[in-house]
């Protein structure tokens, strides 16, 4: 098949994206397909566009590992002054009308909020991933806890807080800071105290109009793989300091990840339950990962649902699906068959 492996973009989680933009187009290529790894704000400079799948190139030779903070996105904007009328990058649209499926990299604003998603679906362009509505849903936190806590599926009790807005009802200290929408523990944060709670807010609002503040769980953090439908087995995160945020998520050698996680057994069909309806809850297709806390007591919490979850060398997904005998590559080619049906309804 030809493949478009889509990532970078200018959310904050550029340099994740492209870490696993590469990983997926080194993983697919051995698979023999041809593919193409593409900046879906970048794009392509070059003029023949027709015959870029017969290209001879290794499209991930520029790209590098991820840094300990996010981007600048201003250096990567002004690259490209006129991007405000059209955030395709040159060539992107007319790439991904030629594949036979675009594997969805992104991470983040633009890329896993539904925008791309919606475009592609009135183009009639097949994409790996869930479709854009289910997209939007999960990148808004509030909503996402909101639908979550219809169903029965227990999440931290907070509060949600616009911009000038005062606060209602707090959860008290210590509590968690963070963006309504985004990804990568990128403007989250442990507030212990007032003059904490104060920065994390102005850190939160940073990267939208909306917060959410949540009582903090103090127990052992998990994440859960969901492939069409089915729970894969359950990864427990330990970071070696702090928490789970940034750094600890793609610095090599930062956490100590279990899988699967040394818990009992009627704990682990627990999250795996909760998985799985938060899947059918939000109206998920293909695949995600849902992220849970576990309090000291035993109670489970879901945190959110990742719609595009990382592919890097660090990341989850790729090693719950190992721990279910699913490689690299073989769980590339699984999320691109869950996909293919669209392209024949």
């Amino acid at each position: 098949m030809n493949i478009v492996v889509l990532a970078g973009g200018i959310s904050t989680e550029r340099d994740v994206s492209l870490a696993t933009g590469k990983m997926i187009y080194e993983a697919v290529k051995r698979k023999g397909h041809r593919a193409v790894l593409l900046d879906v704000f970048l794009g392509y400079e070059g003029e023949d566009t027709d015959s870029v799948f017969a290209q001879e190139k290794d499209w991930a030779a520029q790209i590098t590992g991820v840094g300990e903070t996010s981007p600048d996105l201003e250096q990567i904007k002004a690259l490209r002054p006129d991007w405000k009328k059209n955030f395709f990058g040159p060539h992107v649209l007319d790439i991904c009308r030629q594949a036979d499926l675009v594997f969805m990299a992104l991470h983040g604003e633009n890329g896993e909020d539904g925008k791309i998603q919606a475009c592609f679906d009135l183009m009639g362009i097949t994409y790996t991933g869930t479709d854009h509505v289910s997209s939007a849903i999960c990148m808004d936190k509030g909503i996402t806890k909101d639908i979550l806590e219809h169903y029965g599926i227990p999440v931290p009790k907070g509060i949600r807080l616009k911009k000038g807005e005062k606060e209602g009802e707090m959860p008290g200290f210590p509590c968690i800071v963070k963006a309504s929408c985004g990804g990568s523990s990128v403007g989250v944060a442990i507030a212990r105290n007032s003059q904490e709670y104060e920065q994390a807010k102005a850190e939160g609002f940073r990267y939208g109009e909306e917060i959410i503040i949540e009582e903090y769980i103090e127990g052992r953090e998990f994440s859960v793989g969901v492939l069409d439908g089915r729970a894969l087995p359950i990864i427990e995160i330990a970071p070696k300091s702090g928490f789970y945020d940034y750094k600890n998520k793609y610095q090599p050698g930062s956490t100590i990840d279990t899988c699967p996680a040394l818990i009992p057994r009627e704990k682990t069909e627990e999250i795996q339950r909760y998985a799985e309806m938060a899947f059918q809850a939000l109206r998920l297709k293909n695949y995600a990962r849902m992220d849970f806390m576990m309090g000291k007591d035993g109670s489970v919490y879901c945190l959110e649902a990742n719609t595009l979850p990382g592919m890097t060398m660090t990341s989850l997904l790729p090693q719950e699906a190992a721990a279910a005998g699913i490689s690299y590559e073989d769980l590339c080619e699984k999320l691109m068959g869950f996909s293919l049906p669209k392209k024949e309804a």
